[in-house]
């Protein structure tokens, strides 16, 4: 967040904010008074990063993962995955409570009943199994580098 005239905003909507490098992004402030108060903002985000002003761009160097921030990343993998998981689950709890109130209603029989829960079932473990297995993947991926 970035103070701009009195009011705090995201920094995306004072600079245009782009990769310069797979390790360094550049911010060009839209008005040229914005430079130092940018450059301020980045170092007290408190996201390691040290901001280095070069005219009117800010490059903003990124270092390399330590192992501690790696597993952090691991984690917050593992607690999306589940955030997936969860929806998933709700959307099959919310399709097989249609099923079971059109059987109420007799809009479907009880064959149509199982075999529209059986096949919400299995959409579920596909799903979920597409999830852990990207999860993992991911995982893996951080914890490589």
């Amino acid at each position: 967040m970035v103070e701009y005239y009195g009011t705090t905003v995201p920094l995306s909507q004072t600079a245009n904010i782009a990769v310069e490098d797979a390790r360094t992004l550049t911010v060009t402030p839209w008005e040229k008074g914005m430079v130092g108060v940018i450059e301020k903002a980045i170092m007290s985000a408190n996201l390691g990063f040290t901001p280095v002003t070069a005219g009117t761009v800010i490059r903003v160097p990124l270092p390399v993962l330590t192992e501690e921030r790696r597993r952090d990343l691991a984690k917050l993998v593992k607690q999306e995955a589940e955030l997936g998981r969860v929806a998933v689950r709700n959307v099959r709890r919310d399709a097989m409570t249609d099923i079971k109130e059109a059987l109420k209603e007799k809009l479907i029989n009880e064959d149509l009943e199982r075999q529209g829960a059986q096949q919400i079932q299995d959409l579920t473990d596909r799903h979920v199994a597409e999830i852990d297995r990207i999860s993992e993947e991911k995982q893996k991926e951080i914890m490589e580098f």
